[in-house]
């Protein structure tokens, strides 16, 4: 019998840098504290012990993010980066969540909740008609979402493709039960949950897959390893070129990019509107930070290959997503697809890719899109929380008949909801005008012009869409049996007025948030 004798040196201990990754640890940490109240804590005190624990836990997680600011390196033996676009992107999504989980909370539009009173009862049956009636809340909704934020944070400072496999599977797995848990419009909410549910598992495949390719090619799954194969040009161009565009494919998916874009509308529709504002903001930021994090420092040296995949994507995202939103008669499928014209648009400044400023050293395409994935966050969160407010005896009224004459009964609301398309359309002193100033001129920069071409009329078909709606809103008689304007409580308030704060103020004073992306925009290498 052969006995094999291992030397301690074989091994080499693991260490872990607590302090660099707190912001995760907070998150996770509170996250299953929301577990245990869920199993010892009595019904009617969840929903405020969850709400504070969850806004309490993200704050928390914020100020340690704000106290790790220049304290870069990697950590847990090179699996994660602690770097400035890292850090801004978790303070990104640390910020959106919280206006995100208070519209979650909102308790007056729906007696229980939007939330189902339980998600394992059948639409229709009577067990499920016995819970609503009696106004059970569901509060394991808080708890999910915390684990999607964790998965969120993880995301984008993975530095290597297996610990990105596994923050992309820990914030894709509660989303898809969120996605099920409409109080109303049960069987919609299904359908989009097991849409996206299904979608996600062939696009985590094309992710793993191409992980399996690159690890071939270069024997490793550290960026910074795969980066130096592919400097050095060693392993076989056919597993370094496929294995990119299959976990492009993945990356891809994840920011609702064309031709990747079919599970969107359908998602956004049926999902709890305020679970679709969430995704649409975080989910977003997280992926993109991923993409940018792969492609600039794994696969940087492959840039002649990949740039001309990711502008065919742009133009294709950006003219599949302003084109066929006008044809939307539904409010939230309209926004879906002007979700995807944004992905676009965001895509259009990644690819300045070896544009840098000479004079500050910022790396012009991860600094735009930085501050675009900011802006257009704030704006998603609140267009959705208004959508919410709109309602008829079946719930949200969402068809864009019913939104007509809605400044005739309710002026704020419409106002509000014009602000945030107002910065879609990147309308100057919104948000949204800033945000794709900073793309396009990165772009242009880049030597990207015929790009930035295609952006500023796909920007012009989209403001088509945009003001239809307002149009709709003030100048259409509103059906005498229409729709009314419901009064929320102060948590979906403070959503919408916090977005339309931000909105206005990255429009008309961006300077301190576009030096901050600015400063942020090195990768650790």
């Amino acid at each position: 019998m052969n006995v094999v004798t291992l030397s301690a040196a074989t091994f080499q201990t693991p260490s872990v840098e607590y302090r660099q990754l707190l912001p995760m640890l907070i998150v996770f940490g509170v996250a299953l504290l929301g577990v245990l109240v869920e199993a010892f804590m009595g019904r009617t005190a969840r929903q405020h012990v969850q709400l504070v624990l969850a806004v309490g836990g993200l704050v928390a997680a914020f100020v340690a993010v704000v106290g790790l600011a220049g304290h870069y390196g990697v950590a847990v033996m090179g699996a994660v980066a602690i770097d400035g676009p890292a850090l801004f992107l978790q303070g990104t999504i640390l910020v959106l969540a919280v206006p995100a989980v208070l519209a979650m909370a909102e308790p007056s539009l729906d007696r229980g909740g939007v939330f189902t009173s339980a998600g394992s009862s059948v639409p229709g049956s009577e067990h499920e008609r016995v819970l609503t009636a009696t106004g059970v809340t569901q509060t394991e909704v808080f708890p999910l979402t915390m684990f999607a934020i964790g998965g969120m944070l993880l995301f984008p400072a993975a530095n290597d493709l297996l610990t990105m496999f596994v923050a992309l599977e820990v914030l894709s797995l509660p989303l898809y039960l969120l996605c099920g848990l409409s109080r109303r419009r049960r069987l919609l909410s299904q359908e989009a949950s097991l849409k996206y549910f299904l979608l996600g598992a062939f696009s985590s495949a094309f992710f793993l897959y191409g992980i399996a390719l690159l690890y071939g090619y270069a024997g490793t799954v550290r960026l910074s390893g795969i980066a130096a194969a592919v400097s050095n040009g060693s392993g076989s161009d056919t597993l370094l070129v496929v294995g990119t565009a299959l976990l492009a494919v993945g990356l891809l998916f994840k920011v609702g990019a064309a031709p990747f874009h079919s599970w969107t509308p359908d998602v956004y529709q049926g999902a709890p509107t305020p679970v679709t504002g969430f995704m649409a903001a975080c989910t977003k930021v997280a992926a993109f930070g991923a993409l940018m994090r792969v492609f600039y420092v794994g696969l940087g040296g492959l840039v002649w290959e990949w740039q001309p995949l990711i502008w065919a994507i742009a133009i294709l995202t950006m003219v599949v997503g302003s084109v066929i939103a006008i044809t939307q008669t539904d409010v939230k499928r309209m926004l879906a697809y002007s979700s995807i014209a944004h992905a676009g648009f965001i895509l259009t400044g990644m690819v300045a890719t070896d544009t840098v400023d000479a004079r500050t050293g910022e790396i012009l395409g991860v600094s735009s899109v930085l501050f675009y994935l900011l802006a257009y966050g704030f704006t998603t969160i609140g267009a959705f929380a208004v959508v919410t407010l709109v309602r008829d005896a079946g719930g949200e009224a969402t068809h864009l008949s019913q939104w007509a004459g809605l400044a005739k009964r309710s002026p704020l609301v419409a106002a509000v909801f014009t602000l945030f398309l107002a910065a879609f359309a990147g309308i100057p002193l919104t948000s949204g005008f800033t945000g794709k100033f900073a793309v396009f001129s990165a772009a242009i920069a880049g030597g990207a012009t015929p790009l930035v071409i295609v952006g500023v009329v796909m920007s012009a078909v989209a403001a088509f869409f945009y003001f239809r709606v307002v149009v709709l809103m003030f100048f259409s008689a509103p059906a005498p049996d229409g729709p009314a304007v419901a009064v929320p409580s102060a948590l979906t308030t403070m959503t919408i007025a916090l977005s339309a704060g931000v909105t206005v103020l990255l429009g008309v004073w961006p300077t301190q948030v576009l030096d901050l992306a600015a400063q942020a925009s090195q990768f650790v290498r």
